[in-house]
């Protein structure tokens, strides 16, 4: 059981470079590209932070495209198949959007097309998009403990919105990586991504990555039944941004704030990871660790939290190392105590 946390701590990280751009505080969405980086921030209020941002491999910004209207909250973005970039305009702090967008750049476009969709059973949180082979968005809700996976019921519409079916329900396992939002951050997600041969696919919190294989190609089932690797992304700021690398060893992240870095996580070899032990049941309850003043996630749509002493309880499998190596320290002690003493009494 102590193996696992053990051998995901194994997995180092480093920075890439530093995204030096008044324009780019408030990160939430990245892709990869052969030439460098895209990047999207989340529901910015100037219009000058209103654009999708093509960085060079240095994190320079090369180059801009605008949106032909005002974007509500643009959350994640995926690169399909064909080239197209996906923009999801999904998040909704409040849950009080009628709809929500995907915003489609064909390659070679100068702006993006809109597509609204709308929810069967009321508003949502959400800044997790993924898109299958065949070019179907995923998108991932931000509930904690199980999120909703919603497919749009039939082909977009270039007019009007196109209604999302429930297609199942999305859980993480719960770990113990320090974040700054505790415990509930450790069981919301904040963001996704395939990699380039769509054989695997990724979801974070702003504490871990979870990597799913998809064989057959079926996203969908991959992240609702599959059992995934987990790759910590400790105390990264606000962790919302993920990305594999172009050759797919890697993980890429990017937090919100100031001059941000681009974060590299080398990939475990599947099978060389195992999950954490526990996963969260559908509307389990949330240890209240931010009791102690750890705000709650934006936008987190979190159960009614529990005794402080639960989230007690939860942190106990981190310690157990630390424990065992004091146990151990004290057993030489004691036993070169013994040595001691049986040589002065031979004496």
């Amino acid at each position: 059981m102590l193996l696992a946390p053990l051998l995901a701590a194994a997995v180092a990280a480093g920075p890439v470079c530093k995204i030096d751009d008044k324009r780019t505080d408030e990160l939430s969405g990245l892709v990869t590209t052969a030439d460098g980086y895209v990047v999207v921030n989340d529901g910015a209020d100037k219009a000058s932070h209103r654009k999708i941002f093509y960085l060079g491999k240095d994190c320079s910004v090369e180059r801009t495209v605008s949106f032909p209207s005002r974007p509500r909250d643009t959350e994640d973005m995926q690169l399909g198949r064909d080239g197209t970039l996906w923009v999801g305009d999904i998040g909704d702090n409040g849950e009080s959007r009628d709809t929500i967008a995907l915003w489609k750049l064909a390659p070679g476009a100068s702006e993006p097309s809109l597509h609204r969709l709308s929810y069967p059973d009321g508003p949502h949180n959400a800044e997790a998009l993924l898109i299958t082979a065949d070019g179907t968005p995923i998108v991932v809700t931000k509930t904690a403990g199980a999120a909703g996976a919603y497919v749009p019921d039939g082909a977009l519409r270039a007019k009007g919105t196109t209604p999302l079916k429930r297609a199942g329900d999305v859980s993480v396992p719960i770990t113990t990586t320090s974040n700054p939002y505790s415990f509930p951050g450790r069981l919301v997600i904040t963001g996704a991504a395939s990699s380039a041969d769509g054989t695997r696919v990724v979801l974070r919190t702003y504490a871990d990555a979870f990597e799913y294989d998809v064989p057959g190609g079926d996203v969908l089932k991959a992240i609702t039944t599959g059992t995934p690797r987990q790759i910590p992304l400790p105390d990264e700021p606000q962790g919302e941004a993920v990305a594999y690398t172009v050759d797919g060893t890697a993980l890429l992240t990017v937090s919100e704030g100031s001059k941000p870095e681009l974060m590299r996580y080398p990939l475990p070899a599947a099978g060389a990871a195992s999950p954490p032990s526990a996963d969260p049941s559908p509307g389990a309850p949330v240890p209240a660790e931010q009791s102690a003043g750890t705000p709650a996630p934006a936008g987190a749509s979190v159960p009614a939290a529990a005794p402080v002493a639960e989230s007690a309880e939860e942190d106990k499998p981190a310690l157990a190392p630390i424990l065992l190596v004091l146990l151990a320290g004290t057993g030489l002690i004691l036993g070169a105590a013994a040595f001691v003493w049986r040589r002065r009494a031979r004496g």
